[in-house]
């Protein structure tokens, strides 16, 4: 995982979620998606190794197993594109739905210090799962482990059944 530059330009200032490949969810996910954009806008550190066009907007589809990341100028030109497969994350989005819905269960029977340790699980199953996207983005993208976190909570809205 790179730490990007310092500079203004070394961010994202816009994310669109492909409708064509996406499609839209149920409000639940909508709303999910909507989170993890603002949050990703909000607070990030993004930038294209050795090219400084930034600030960046980010489109985002899905083809079949795989994410594609068009990262643009703010103005739209087509900077580069990446596809990574979704294969690798496979288990740990397995898990990490997995432990949502415990916690999301327990945190209507459960003590509270049964409900935090099921959140330090997910948390660390989030965290697994920022450091395989940053690594998969090694060389393509430089972020911080925090931009790559979000990208990731992303990720995880764009798979959530409901």
């Amino acid at each position: 995982m790179s730490d990007p530059d310092q500079t203004a330009g070394n961010r994202l200032v816009a994310v669109r979620l492909d409708d064509a490949s996406i499609g839209r969810g149920n409000p639940d996910q909508e709303h999910e998606r909507q989170i993890a954009i603002y949050d990703l806008i909000e607070e990030n550190r993004f930038g294209v190794p050795e090219r400084d066009m930034g600030p960046y907007a980010l489109r985002i589809a899905l083809h079949e197993a795989k994410l594609a990341l068009e990262i643009q100028t703010e103005a739209g030109e087509i900077v580069v594109t990446h596809i990574l497969s979704l294969t690798p994350f496979r288990r740990i989005l397995k898990d990490y739905f997995m432990v949502c819905e415990s916690y999301y269960r327990a945190i209507r029977t459960s003590t509270p210090q049964q409900i935090e340790a099921i959140d330090m699980g997910r948390r660390g199953l989030h965290n697994e799962g920022a450091r395989l996207l940053a690594e998969r983005l090694e060389g393509k993208i430089n972020c911080d482990f925090d931009t790559s976190r979000r990208l990731f909570t992303l990720v995880t809205a764009l798979h959530w059944k409901g």
